[in-house]
């Protein structure tokens, strides 16, 4: 039961570890009659391991676990600091559960059992792309229902995000996630790790029709994505320059990154308001809100190329502040308040879950594989 004093507000502790980022965050949750209101930030750590990683290209699962473990005590003890918060003044402990990486989210999920088993406090299982859905509450206090553009490292879809535990998706990637192309994009230049960052910098500087790549799928009216050709698509192009026996300019690989780029934009811009028109037959009587989130988000050229689709089609947009927009641990705090308050969490949400898709009822994407839906 909560007591008198948590009526109004209630104070979350986030953890976050489903991938190569160690996250917590101090959340203080406004609520009224056990509806969400709004959420104030108190912190937020992020310990990223991109030193880790960086020499094999990408992330390697078990250095990632690892570092978790080692990182987890710490970035929980700054995020009260920085919060000026005790572990007693904690009403919740929200931990990411799925999906991602197995390694992370076993060290994530042990270490805020233990705290919920010494502080005898509640500890909520959050779904990682459910704390990307709802992160424009978190920002914005968006109202239910909104359009929303999940785009990350190991996901992307398109959900009508109807509440903490409601969610319809209207399409997603059957192959490769945006991100996971950017990395790979950088790699097969030797750009390093991460590899969004570099290719955004370095698309500024080349010319986006340079080189013709594919843009899979958009033809179909469908919301579904391809990413795995265009990748494929783009070292064809090195190859061919590489093969003819001399290496890659400044110039070839500002011209590819920009092309690639270009392309990503052409097929989310494509699918974007294929989106929009689904979702304004659906709900045509309110105000309607398209949202972005995940790494990808971030991505400042995508984010003008969606602001203009949303303007066009009469969508008001919501795009977080960029350290919103890839893994942290707030998110996963504001996300866990509203499952809470909604008394919709379970036991076996705190089961450490690689495969956990936010639409419960969709049919399975394809490329699923044995082990189950991705998303």
């Amino acid at each position: 039961m909560l007591s008198k004093k948590m009526v109004d507000s209630l104070i979350v502790l986030g953890i976050e570890s489903s991938c190569d980022d160690t996250a917590a965050a101090v959340v203080k949750v406004f609520h009224k009659n056990s509806q969400f209101l709004k959420a104030k930030i108190n912190s937020s750590i992020i310990f990223n391991q991109n030193q880790i990683h960086n020499n094999f290209g990408g992330i390697v699962p078990e250095l990632a676990a690892r570092a978790h473990a080692e990182k987890l005590d710490l970035c929980v003890e700054k995020a009260l600091i920085d919060s000026n918060t005790t572990l007693n003044e904690i009403n919740i402990i929200s931990v990411t559960s799925g999906p991602g990486l197995i390694g992370g989210l076993i060290s994530g999920v042990v270490f805020a059992k233990g705290l919920s088993f010494s502080l005898k406090k509640p500890i909520i299982g959050v779904n990682h792309l459910v704390g990307h859905a709802l992160t424009p509450r978190l920002t914005h206090s968006t109202e239910y229902p909104y359009l929303m553009l999940i785009a990350s490292g190991g996901h992307c879809q398109f959900v009508i995000v109807k509440g903490p535990s409601a969610f319809t998706r209207l399409g997603g990637t059957i192959d490769d996630a945006p991100g996971e192309a950017f990395d790979k994009t950088a790699k097969i230049m030797g750009l390093g790790y991460p590899g969004g960052p570099v290719v955004e910098k370095r698309a500024l500087k080349g010319d986006p029709n340079a080189f013709k790549l594919p843009s899979p799928l958009t033809k179909l009216e469908n919301c579904d994505m391809s990413f795995s050709g265009l990748k494929t698509a783009l070292k064809r192009e090195v190859d061919q320059i590489t093969i003819a026996a001399r290496a890659l300019t400044e110039t070839d690989i500002n011209n590819l990154c920009a092309s690639f780029q270009n392309t990503v934009i052409n097929i989310f811009t494509n699918k974007t308001k294929k989106a929009m028109v689904i979702f304004k037959n659906i709900y045509p009587d309110i105000r309607h809100t398209f949202a972005i989130a995940g790494g990808v988000a971030a991505n400042k050229s995508i984010g003008s190329a969606l602001s203009k689709i949303a303007k066009d089609f009469d969508f008001n947009l919501v795009v977080p502040d960029p350290k919103l927009c890839t893994d942290n641990a707030a998110m996963i705090a504001s996300a866990g308040s509203e499952i809470f308050l909604k008394k919709e969490f379970f036991d076996s949400s705190l089961i450490p879950r690689p495969r956990w898709p936010l639409d419960q009822h969709a049919v399975p994407m394809i490329g699923s594989g044995k082990k189950g839906r991705k998303v």
